[in-house]
């Protein structure tokens, strides 16, 4: 699965947060363009910052990281590279310990593998 692919497909799942990462994605890059599709993914961890810190339900987004877990593992070389160079390894930075840990319990031990060999450390 190419990095545009599955930036579609997840806009497709997830339409949601998908809006909430475009408009962090449009502040700071001015428009969403294919081009930047691997940033666009860091704009979806900013989002789910926010949504961290307003004290958003976890579980809302279990499905987010389980959309992240199988496409890790099924949708190939691209696709792990961005899932965790520009989603996981900013998803949980300078994300407020009390704020992340309800979000780390859930999150796929594959992808806080990710987070761990990255950060050296745990958010929460």
């Amino acid at each position: 699965m190419s990095v545009l692919e599955m930036y579609s497909e997840f806009r497709s799942e997830f339409p949601n947060i998908a809006t909430k990462a475009d408009e962090i994605h449009i502040e700071f890059w001015g428009s969403l363009d294919p081009e930047y599709t691997y940033s666009w993914f860091e704009s979806l961890a900013k989002a789910l910052h926010r949504e961290m810190h307003n004290g958003v339900e976890a579980t809302t987004y279990k499905g987010v990281f389980e959309y992240f877990r199988k496409a890790y593992l099924f949708g190939g070389d691209e696709a792990k590279n961005c899932i965790d160079v520009s989603f996981t390894e900013n998803l949980f930075w300078r994300v407020q310990p009390e704020n992340a840990i309800e979000y780390w319990s859930i999150f796929p031990d594959l992808l806080k593998g990710l987070y761990v060999n990255f950060h050296n450390r745990t958010p929460a």
